[in-house]
């Protein structure tokens, strides 16, 4: 019983330190693209898989940033209390975590289709990878964005075995909607970065400039958003779930000045949480109850 207590109590510091329940970011927009794709829901059993591939595909990715990340997490005082620079985990425990969930995520891939399971180990590289961006580029928020804009286009092949344009501008607004909150995010470290050689573009630009990129970026988001019904069925509801999107974003925005960071954390985590479940479920009221015209682009 000791030994199962010590295995839950490091299990649980494992999901906590890779913020678990931020899987509702990407999540919402791999169901959207599901609905899109299957006209409805997907058969239960491939909805089964696309969620067993989100959760192991984040985990892993997420876990892996911890550990790559270790030595800075630890010389940053925002971070210094994560479990990992504290000891409460060793890093083999870590590691048999980031393992075993991408090894839950190549599982799901090959239970999906061909398609699906050849481009997994690609998406890996990708979603891994990312942990080093911050070490040679100010644009490692790009590539955060692109990590969960794979989203929607793995559950779109997950339904179809194809890629689809629709999930490829999901993916274009999923890259603009997370580099835009990361920018904000990144602001916090902005002294950090720079005294430790560490890459972003508020460390690059100043805060500023960087908010603008930001808002920039979420402006986009709307804009392909909007473009989206060209080549999927959707109308009012949809729309109405866009115009509340752009209002989200507008109120995100307002809470970050360069001058004042207190709001950070109500921006990045209740704001943009808002974004992805409100798009999702104004997108199934369309699906399954709305009046959307057209045909469904392949």
């Amino acid at each position: 019983m000791e030994g199962l207590r010590r295995l839950g109590r490091s299990l649980w510091l494992i999901l906590d330190m890779i913020r678990f329940e931020h899987t509702v970011f990407a999540l919402p927009f791999a169901l959207m693209s599901a609905l899109l794709a299957a006209n409805g829901w997907p058969e239960g059993r491939t909805l089964f898989w696309i969620l067993m591939a989100m959760v192991g595909a984040r985990s892993s990715a997420m876990a892996f940033n911890r550990l790559v990340d270790q030595e800075f997490d630890a010389l940053n005082p925002r971070t210094a209390m994560r479990a990992l620079p504290r000891g409460l985990l060793r890093r083999s425990q870590v590691w048999a975590f980031t393992v075993a969930m991408a090894a839950l995520f190549l599982l799901a891939a090959a239970m999906l289709n061909p398609l699906a399971f050849a481009l997994a180990p690609l998406a890996l590289a990708v979603l891994w990878g990312y942990s080093y961006t911050k070490r040679f580029t100010n644009w490692s928020h790009l590539i955060l964005g692109l990590a969960l804009g794979m989203a929607p286009v793995g559950a779109w092949i997950a339904v179809r075995g194809e890629i689809g344009v629709p999930s490829l501008l999901l993916l274009a607004a999923v890259l603009c909607w997370v580099a835009g909150f990361d920018i904000i995010y990144a602001c916090q470290d902005v002294e950090f970065d720079r005294r430790v050689g560490l890459h972003s573009l508020p460390a690059r630009l100043g805060i500023g400039p960087a908010l603008w990129v930001s808002r920039a970026l979420h402006g986009l988001m709307v804009a392909l958003l909007l473009a989206l019904p060209r080549w999927a069925p959707l109308g009012g509801w949809y729309h109405a779930g866009v115009a509340a999107v752009a209002l989200f974003l507008v109120y995100e925005q307002s809470l970050v000045r360069p001058h004042d960071l207190s709001r950070v954390n109500t921006a990045f985590f209740t704001m943009n949480g808002l974004v992805s479940i409100g798009l999702f479920l104004f997108t199934a009221l369309d699906v399954f109850w709305g009046g959307g015209h057209g045909s469904l682009g392949r």
